[in-house]
């Protein structure tokens, strides 16, 4: 018996102000394209089963594109005659009782089974059960649908339970309406013969159980996701449990850390055409206010121009003797000439002055930061 798990696909997901050929964003396109990767391959695998624990879309409320995209893949995936059973998530969760789910959607398709009414709801087939939990406003109700769950544990057959949510600390997305599964209910995990969890966006075994994986997401939806290894699970309990990650290709992340004190250098040994369509992160260490003005962020967006996106992040040498009294007598521009004309030559000050000037004329165009 062979099951393949995956989640947390974010259809709708978008970001910067890059669009495909087509004039769809490109961050919403990788996502629709590492989803469309993973039903190739099940088209391939033929599971006996397909489940889903969570966040299949963004938003609760997607656009029509995103709705459109998933009704055409998953009219694919029906078509396989495979059992095919999806949870919700937080992020396709409304927060009023008024709004209709959007996992409803699917209500009509013969081989997909939907779990979205903020309780326990459990699909059986003649070889298993599936016990699903989706996601729940009211974390306080948990315990009622757990107590339900495990008074409906089949002795025998197989038991596979479907949750999105936290297990432990270490799983923690920090994200609003978050709910975190009661450490005192665990063993439950041990009545299951495998326990499919959605939420968090790495593939990871939890703690000391080895039944119990998150699959992760099918793509990054932050810079602060580093991994470049997504894709899904392939479960197969014929006999002993046997987890295989698959992984897929995604957008290529990559993060250069260069000292500020040998910036030129560090920089001119990267080769950015190798780095064409990634997004980077570049970390600069070790500057000062001075070093920090010689090195702009467009500098380094033109040095890697055929990258999809340049995240530039600056963490400065904690410089002491400053003085900071009296900073509010003063406006910022005025105080920061002051600070050049106090550290530098003459000359490097008339230098830095010009810059520094105008930086701030383009702060002064673009913020408003008056009280």
């Amino acid at each position: 018996m062979k099951i393949v798990h995956f989640s947390d696909t974010h259809l709708g997901f978008n970001d910067l102000d890059v669009l495909t050929s087509d004039g769809i964003n490109q961050r919403e396109a990788d996502f629709y394209k590492a989803f469309d990767d993973i039903v190739k391959k099940i088209e391939v695998i033929k599971p006996n089963y397909i489940i889903h624990t969570g966040d299949l879309f963004h938003r609760s409320s997607p656009s029509n594109r995103a709705i459109s995209f998933a009704l055409e893949k998953f009219n694919q995936l029906n078509n396989l005659n495979i059992p095919i059973i999806l949870i919700a998530g937080n992020h396709s969760t409304p927060r009023t009782i008024q709004a209709k789910p959007i996992l409803s959607i699917f209500n009509n398709f013969q081989n997909i089974f939907c779990a979205y009414s903020c309780k326990y709801e459990k699909f059986e087939f003649k070889d298993i059960v599936f016990h699903t939990i989706a996601h729940l406003n009211d974390e306080n109700s948990i315990y009622k649908h757990l107590e339900t769950l495990e008074n409906s544990i089949s002795k025998t057959k197989k038991n596979i339970m479907m949750l999105h949510c936290s297990v432990g600390a270490s799983f923690l997305m920090s994200e609003f309406g978050e709910f975190v599964y009661p450490k005192e209910k665990e063993y439950l995990f041990e009545k299951m013969d495998y326990v499919a969890l959605g939420h968090w966006h790495g593939f990871s075994k939890v703690g000391k159980f080895n039944n119990v994986y998150y699959s992760g997401s099918s793509e990054r939806t932050s810079l602060g996701d580093k991994r470049n290894n997504k894709g899904f699970i392939l479960a197969d309990l014929t006999k002993e449990l046997k987890v295989e990650f698959h992984k897929i290709k995604i957008r290529d992340f990559i993060s250069f850390e260069i000292d500020a004190l040998t910036f030129d250098e560090q920089l001119n040994k990267i080769e950015p055409e190798k780095y064409k369509g990634f997004i980077i992160e570049i970390i600069i260490k070790n500057l000062t206010a001075l070093k920090s003005i010689d090195i702009s962020n467009q500098q380094l967006k033109q040095y890697f121009n055929q990258a999809l996106q340049v995240v530039v992040k600056r963490e400065f040498i904690k410089e002491e003797n400053q003085v900071f009294e009296d900073i509010q007598a003063i406006s910022l521009k005025d105080y920061f000439t002051e600070f050049l004309e106090n550290s530098c030559s003459s000359e490097e000050f008339n230098r830095l002055k010009l810059k520094a000037d105008e930086l701030f004329a383009k702060y002064e165009e673009n913020y408003d930061d008056s009280i």
